[in-house]
């Protein structure tokens, strides 16, 4: 078998018969042995029969989701590569054959652009169009570089090597998001087609929710990318921070009419302790997901884990904690000097306020170095060992 056609199903009666009478026909004209597979994720009003007697192979698949019916569907498929896409009927799956030129070509991710093909009126509601997909597909290529412009594309084409490569994990509507990612993430020959839209011939309302599914696509896409969600903005966070305490370091400063003094100095310390923390949240996320098969493997991790241990990490925490020491006995020092009587906060606390950020960040440090010890322990299946 050279192609499978997969469509998921939930109650599509109305349109699922017409899909699969087109690409089988279009399969047919183009001379490719191949098939359709339906897989039916809990139709009630007879949509399995439907398929069946159009001539499609139906699969059932229990678990509800998106994710799920495409997965079943997919596994069941016995082609060298697959063609997916909604059985609503908003896709034309008639006009398959650039999507079989791609994949023979070589590639190994197919993507539809429906704004180079033409999206017919009515067939995308106005958010979706002008602000949800170009949004997303934007994010996309900054988040992860995918080389597509229709990030959310339904119909799409792939080798079934390239999908068991893909070891996709999510059972909604990510799944979509997933395949993307985690493409672009490995290297993957990915191209794109122009592909229509049309009005789908459901006479119910469709299973997408604009928001909800627009929220869980972008959470989707910032939890995938640590980068972008902990490491840049904790960077910035400990720069600004760390230049705010030198640039207040000596005394107060008077920008545009406003006195900064020691409550600035504060803030700019607590920025620091903040930016840490994200970056060390990116750090444990991206090991998380690498062991958990959510995002493949990061040479560079690998790389820096071989210098960056937890014996490493102790020390750093050590010294970190002990210039806190020296700066909380050097502020005692100050305090002495003045026999233990008032001071004066906006001198003192310049040398308590680093100082105590010191013993935190120390103590930060030695904490981070024994969990990441914990996610990135040698067992069977982890991939960071």
């Amino acid at each position: 078998m050279e192609f499978s056609v997969v469509m998921p199903c939930l109650n599509e009666r109305e349109t699922v018969a017409a899909c699969v009478k087109k690409a089988l026909h279009c399969l047919a004209s183009l001379g490719l042995e191949g098939e359709v597979v339906v897989a039916d994720n809990g139709s009630t009003d007879g949509s399995p029969e439907a398929a069946a007697a159009a001539g499609a192979r139906v699969v059932r698949v229990a678990p509800r989701g998106y994710g799920n019916a495409l997965m079943g569907g997919i596994e069941a498929a016995q082609g060298r590569y697959i063609i997916m896409g909604d059985a609503d009927d908003s896709y034309d799956f008639s006009a398959l054959q650039s999507f079989v030129a791609k994949l023979q070509e070589g590639y190994d991710l197919v993507m539809g652009n429906r704004f180079q093909g033409g999206i017919q009126p009515g067939a995308m509601p106005f958010l979706h169009r002008y602000l949800g997909n170009p949004v997303l597909s934007g994010l996309g290529r900054l988040f992860f570089r995918a080389p597509t412009r229709d990030f959310h594309c339904g119909l799409r084409g792939f080798t079934k090597a390239a999908y068991e490569r893909l070891d996709l994990q999510t059972t909604g509507m990510e799944f979509a998001s997933e395949m993307v990612v985690k493409a672009a993430l490995l290297g993957l020959r990915i191209g794109e087609v122009p592909t229509t839209l049309a009005p789908d011939g459901r006479s119910r309302p469709p299973h997408l929710r604009t928001w909800r599914d627009g929220w869980r696509h972008l959470r989707f896409m910032l939890l995938y990318s640590p980068r972008w969600l902990f490491l840049y903005p904790g960077v910035l966070l400990i720069a600004l921070g760390c230049l705010g305490m030198l640039w207040l370091w000596a005394g107060p400063r008077r920008v545009w009419g406003v006195n900064l003094d020691i409550h600035t100095y504060l803030y700019a310390a607590m920025a620091v302790l903040i930016g840490f923390q994200a970056v060390s949240f990116a750090v444990f996320s991206k090991v998380f997901a690498i062991s958990e098969g959510l995002l493949p493997e990061d040479p560079r991790l690998t790389r820096l884990f071989r210098y960056v241990t937890l014996e490493v990490g102790l020390l750093v925490g050590a010294v970190f904690f002990a210039g806190g020491v020296a700066g909380s006995l050097y502020a005692v020092r100050l305090w002495e000097a003045t026999a233990f009587g008032a001071l004066q906060p906006a001198q003192t606390l310049r040398t308590v306020i680093p100082a105590v950020l010191m013993l935190v960040l120390g103590c930060q440090v030695i904490l981070s170095s024994f969990l990441l010890s914990v996610l990135g322990l040698k067992r069977k299946g982890s991939k960071l060992q």
